[in-house]
């Protein structure tokens, strides 16, 4: 049985009505300015990566190691479809090498992220190029992400030694990295990676969402009985807040999941989260890191989670009918929030190093990239601005 959950109604829902859409021109200039960014930032980073967030405004370079890196390979192949220009083909084709090293070495994989390094990366790779080395750093990505499968409790263990009691949990945002197993189950033709994405989906619906549509960041299970224990935070302001990324992981990962199972049955659930979302936003529309803070706390924004969740929307629009409830509330929620970005979280000028998308928070906890860019942003970001432009076929 799916999971039922408040749906709050929408506080602006006239005002994003009344939201013009993005158009393709607005999209087109915000996109070609991200192009030149990039274009700057290849000349940086070269054949190596970005750290997840920037430091004093400017990426530190690191050698293919972080959850993040697959990042920076999908916004080359979001330049290269949007250009055609080969030097972008070039370098992301390099860091599918370094990605398929990366697997068949299990450099820094022992967790769950598989989906955020390989589907942008190689998944993506062999959509646009049909090259065997990303088709097969896919697959191993894929294998390397069901050695996470705890059977008992059916979902995917996070992080920590697999079967220690103390990491015996998954968290929100793997779902984004299980649409990594549906496209290998297509690829392959094995049904297993898409049933355990499934699976895992289905168990993250049931516990990791509150009654209230809002997310824990984390939620344990009893290794004894793979039953369900408590929720909890390791990102959030504390346990019961709404960390804003989190909510963002969720509006996003549900509309992905249900393009490959069709079960339009969760669209309460997606409602829920998103109305939740949009019923926390300040003046501009772009989020707090957290969704319990109000512009009296005067706390950093996350551009990012406004970002995911901009591409959330603009994907469960397309898995919705057209007389589907607040269908088109959305659409203007989706354009206001991300032309609040292109106007007022991005920069006009161009420097090596530099992020796309400003005002960001990494981890607030531990004090990384508090107000700074952070490269999921800057894909998000870019992606939503895609989305704009043409019919685009996600990498995910």
């Amino acid at each position: 049985m799916i999971r039922q959950v408040n749906i709050e109604p929408i506080d602006l829902r006239q005002d994003f009505l009344e939201t013009p859409p993005i158009t393709r021109d607005e999209a087109i200039a915000a996109f070609e300015a991200c192009v030149k960014q990039v274009e700057a930032n290849m000349d940086y980073f070269q054949d190596k990566f970005p750290w997840s967030a920037t430091k004093e405004l400017k990426y530190p370079i690191i050698e293919n190691i972080e959850w993040t890196d697959g990042f920076w390979t999908g916004m080359l192949w979001l330049c290269y479809e949007y250009t055609g220009d080969e030097k972008f083909r070039a370098l992301a084709e390099r860091n599918v090498d370094s990605f398929l090293h990366r697997v068949e070495n299990k450099i820094e994989l022992d967790h769950h992220d598989l989906g955020f390094l390989y589907s942008l990366s190689c998944v993506s790779g062999y959509q646009l190029t049909g090259s065997e080395k990303a088709k097969r750093a896919a697959i191993l990505a894929a294998d390397q992400l069901l050695t996470r499968w705890q059977e008992k409790g059916q979902f995917l263990q996070a992080w920590g030694p697999f079967n220690s009691p103390e990491h015996y949990r998954f968290i929100i945002d793997c779902m984004l990295n299980i649409p990594l197993l549906y496209r290998v189950s297509q690829i392959t033709g094995d049904p297993h990676y898409a049933e355990i994405a499934q699976k895992h989906f289905e168990t993250s619906c049931k516990y990791v969402i509150r009654d209230d549509a809002s997310a824990f960041h984390t939620f344990y299970m009893n290794p004894e009985t793979g039953g369900p224990d408590h929720g909890a935070t390791r990102q959030g302001y504390n346990d019961d807040s709404a960390w804003a990324r989190g909510q963002a992981w969720g509006i996003y990962g549900i509309p992905l999941n249900v393009r490959y199972t069709h079960q339009l049955e969760y669209a309460d659930l997606y409602r829920g989260m998103t109305n939740y979302f949009l019923n926390r936003l300040p003046e501009d529309h772009v989020c707090y890191w957290d969704l319990i803070f109000t512009d009296a706390d005067k706390q950093p924004r996350d551009s990012s989670a406004a970002a995911i969740a901009v591409c959330g929307m603009m994907e469960m629009d397309r898995q919705l009918p057209e007389d589907a409830a607040d269908k088109a509330v959305y659409r203007g929620a989706a354009a206001n929030i991300l032309r609040a970005l292109i106007k007022g979280y991005t920069s006009e000028t161009c420097e090596p190093g530099s992020p796309i998308l400003y005002h960001g928070v990494y981890s607030w906890h531990s004090g990384k990239g508090v107000d700074e860019g952070n490269i999921w942003g800057d894909y998000f970001y870019m992606e939503a601005l895609m989305r704009c432009i043409k019919d685009w076929h996600p990498y995910w």
